[in-house]
């Protein structure tokens, strides 16, 4: 009786000599010839082989190879919001930003392309006006005003 995993061995020691010359001896080994490589669809280009120094120096410098590059993030566009109203700004903040449900500085900035403490001044200059009211309690850090309901109070 021959144990299973002999099988395998007995069978590649029968191959016929093209399977010899592939896979080597009974056991697997590698051929020790080189052989050329295929042609390229260029020409029928022979693969130089390396020195035993040059496969060395390769193997030495394959640690500081080219670290990888992060990809560059999304960048944001650079707002250029003025920094003081103009005659036709002033007009569009005194007609638009009154009628609007929700005004905020950013709601401000974004509508009226200013910087942020230009329109929390302009909020600032709507409430003294009397033409927007604070939701909720007034608070320094959240401006949110919407506009006047009804008559004067």
């Amino acid at each position: 009786l021959k144990p299973f995993w002999l099988k395998p061995l007995l069978a590649q020691a029968n191959l016929g000599p093209s399977r010899k010359r592939l896979f080597g001896g009974p056991l697997g080994e590698r051929p020790t010839t080189q052989r050329a490589a295929a042609p390229s669809i260029m020409g029928a280009n022979k693969v130089v082989q390396k020195s035993k120094e040059a496969k060395m120096k390769a193997a030495m410098a394959g640690g500081r190879s080219k670290k990888k590059k992060w990809a560059k993030g999304k960048v944001k566009e650079k707002l250029a919001n003025m920094v003081m109203f103009d005659k036709a700004t002033y007009d569009k903040m005194m007609k638009e930003i009154p009628k609007a449900k929700l005004i905020t500085p950013a709601v401000v900035s974004e509508r009226l392309k200013v910087n942020g403490s230009v329109a929390r001044q302009a909020i600032r200059h709507l409430e003294e006006k009397g033409l927007i009211q604070v939701v909720g309690e007034k608070s320094a850090k959240m401006l949110i005003y919407t506009r006047k309901i009804g008559g004067d109070e």
